[in-house]
């Protein structure tokens, strides 16, 4: 059983719901993302999403473009994101979810990235733009290395993708909020109550609502329905405006704490 699902069912039995915050590693730098993903938990992130910086991130929006951007200025890839994972793990459990996309995992040799996600602490990856048709290999590795896969359901999946989705994921389902990148935003679509109640009918795995939470109320609004909430582009706007400021990670904290209020 993976953290995830052992927080989850921790969560379920506490009668309480999730709260997935994520960050871009290496923004503004790696240290400061190793204090960031402890505060994070200090202030009662269930779940950790850590994203990987890549040149090219179709699902994002600008704010993490941007924070991708000054990433990668540093450098930062994979193999500096694991060694992050490592260091965290000295003084820290809560899950992490690698959020990237395929072309980073390449660098690996197909039967050794389980193994290296899994020996630095990794308890699940997201891959965008890896599509369930195709991703049976890749899921069977991550489960021979006790890694959940985790793949994102749109407003616009069908009933029979929605399950072939449910089929390859491990640990929990990711709903999209709406259609679109990644991005802050006012108000959240009214269908994705309905969209939750749809994947719930093809998995007993637990639901996360994510893209475009932005708020208290929207965390609040998708608690309602789902069993988690994710928040991205907000806490990393937060960091953006933040970047010179000796004071980031606790501000970004603070952030972390108002949301889940």
């Amino acid at each position: 059983m993976t953290r995830i699902t052992k927080q989850f069912n921790k969560l379920k039995s506490e009668n309480r719901k999730g709260f997935i915050p994520y960050i871009t590693a290496g923004d503004p730098d790696l240290a400061t993302t190793e204090r960031l993903v402890l505060a994070l938990a200090e202030a009662g992130a269930d779940v950790i999403e850590l994203g990987v910086p890549f040149s090219d991130p179709m699902a994002d929006g600008p704010v993490i473009q941007r924070a991708s951007e000054r990433a990668l200025i540093n450098p930062v890839g994979v193999a500096e994101v694991l060694a992050l994972v490592e260091r965290i793990r000295q003084s820290c459990d809560v899950p992490i979810v690698l959020f990237t996309y395929f072309n980073p995992l390449m660098q690996f040799a197909k039967q050794d990235a389980g193994k290296k996600l899994k020996a630095a602490g990794v308890d699940g990856v997201l891959i965008t733009d890896l599509i369930p048709e195709e991703a049976e290999s890749f899921v069977a590795e991550m489960r021979a290395a006790d890694v959940d896969t985790i793949f994102l359901v749109a407003p616009t999946s069908t009933d029979e993708r929605i399950k072939l989705i449910a089929e390859q994921t491990t640990g929990f389902v990711y709903v999209v909020a709406r259609t679109g990148v990644t991005g802050v935003r006012n108000d959240l679509s009214l269908a994705v109550g309905g969209l939750v109640a749809r994947v719930k009918q093809h998995t007993s795995l637990p639901v996360a609502v994510g893209f475009g939470i932005s708020t208290a109320e929207h965390v609040r609004e998708v608690c309602g329905y789902a069993d988690a909430a994710v928040v991205g582009s907000r806490l990393v706007l937060e960091i953006e405006h933040n970047l010179d400021s000796p004071d980031l990670v606790e501000r970004v904290k603070h952030l972390a704490k108002e949301l889940q209020a």
